[in-house]
């Protein structure tokens, strides 16, 4: 049922929104074909959408907005494919790729726990000739030294590469994975999932067909994922909401999902886009694609999907605020290192510091909360009296941190190839 203000402004706008939006209040599943009319309005239908999507957001998970304080590390960008919206990778041969080895990643994971990060990020590009145990190993080693740490890593483009160089199948990949220690899988790599649209993006990349095979085979195993969409390249809005319905179908099946997010491309520094490698690529989502995006994912996704979150690495820190008013109840992470953005031209810096997180949800007359990778409250913050973590008290995050464009400039970590490898030593 409308609460009495909101029945007033739908009594005033388009009939057939309104009712699609009335039904969305009685509870009522809304149609990919709902969506799409959502998707398609402006003006005052568009602000009554969004009126509607924050009365289900306040309705399905109140007002307290989380956060998770952790650290991406991108242990390299070289990789075998060459997606064209990827301003990241770099080829074997280029300068500027590099690998970090496993004591650099140990250095960087004990940072992240110093600085109070409960959760490490690991995605990085697929390196060719990679030993198939490589990921497995990584995982080891790094939940050996840090066993307190939520380790949520690989993208399902990297779960595939690893258990086609290792021969075996995807669960038993997987399997091995979780025995080692991987809590959580990103559920990235997924952009759009119509094959029509990845065939041309993506030539190469992980299907569709592929992708859903992970992830549930993933939830299957007990290894919650998150789940993403990447827009505002040469999708349009049948595609968002056929891929969100495709999501809820997997998360009615497997209650796997732990969150949607949704990751407007970066247009700035995309192949696609800069080298015109696709055709009518347009720069980035707008303003709007943006708000409907968040809005239509709480009324199709909020009853089975949560968690909304709202990217203040793509959209910026404003209108990352502005998002929660519109649907989304999450703000992701702290970050500290994030470099797949950045190099494709983002503009809003590595880290954004706990208490900055507050006040930003703060200003809404929200409750901020730190939550663990799966959305466990770690911490309700009820008051501004508060103590300081020691990543509000970094004043330069590039200086103390370093930076992609550091890493890549460095030869620090320079990227050698196997075969130049065995070449320079050669085995005795």
């Amino acid at each position: 049922m409308a609460p009495n203000g909101l029945a007033g402004i739908l009594d005033h706008i388009d009939a057939q929104v309104s009712t699609i939006l009335h039904r969305a209040l009685e509870g009522e599943e809304l149609s990919w074909q709902d969506g799409l009319r959502l998707c398609e309005t402006n003006g005052r239908d568009l602000q009554a959408v969004c009126l509607v999507a924050d009365e289900m957001r306040r309705r399905q998970v109140g007002d307290v907005v989380t956060y998770v304080v952790n650290r991406n590390i991108n242990f390299t960008n070289v990789c075998i494919k060459h997606c064209t919206f990827c301003a990241f990778s770099r080829e074997y041969r280029e300068e500027e790729g590099y690998f970090l080895p496993l004591e650099e990643i140990l250095r960087r994971a004990q940072e992240a726990v110093d600085m109070g990060a409960t959760e490490i990020c690991m995605q990085a590009g697929l390196p060719p000739k990679m030993d198939g145990r490589f990921y497995i190993d990584l995982t080891r080693a790094v939940k050996t030294a840090l066993p307190q740490l939520h380790l949520h890593a690989f993208s399902p483009e990297e779960v595939l590469y690893g258990a086609t160089r290792a021969a075996v199948s995807v669960r038993d990949y997987l399997t091995e994975l979780k025995a080692a220690g991987l809590d959580t899988l990103p559920g990235t790599s997924a952009e759009i999932l119509d094959q029509d649209i990845r065939n041309l993006i993506a030539p190469g990349r992980i299907t569709t067909q592929q992708w859903i095979e992970v992830i549930t085979t993933a939830h299957s195993l007990g290894i919650p994922t998150t789940s993403t969409i990447m827009y505002g390249h040469v999708e349009t809005p049948l595609h968002w909401v056929k891929h969100m319905n495709l999501l809820r179908d997997i998360q009615k099946e497997t209650l796997g999902f732990t969150e949607f997010v949704p990751l407007s491309l970066v247009h700035q520094e995309a192949p696609m886009y800069q080298r015109k490698l696709v055709r009518n690529v347009r720069p980035g989502a707008t303003g709007a694609e943006v708000v409907k995006m968040h809005a239509v994912a709480r009324l199709m996704l909020g009853p089975t999907i949560r968690n909304i979150q709202s990217s203040w690495v793509k959209e910026g820190p404003k209108l990352a605020q502005y998002l929660l008013t519109v649907g989304a109840n999450d703000l992701g992470g702290t970050l500290i290192n994030e470099s797949i953005s950045t190099s494709a031209g983002a503009q809003y810096g590595q880290l954004v510091p706990p208490k900055e997180l507050r006040r930003l949800i703060r200003d809404l007359g929200r409750t901020p909360a730190e939550r663990t990778t799966t959305y466990r409250l770690r911490k309700v913050y009820n008051s501004d009296d508060e103590e300081l973590s020691p990543l509000d008290l970094v004043e330069n995050a590039e200086e103390r941190f370093g930076s992609y464009h550091q890493l890549t400039a460095s030869s620090q970590f320079r990227y050698i190839h196997p075969f130049e490898r065995d070449k320079a030593h050669p085995p005795q």
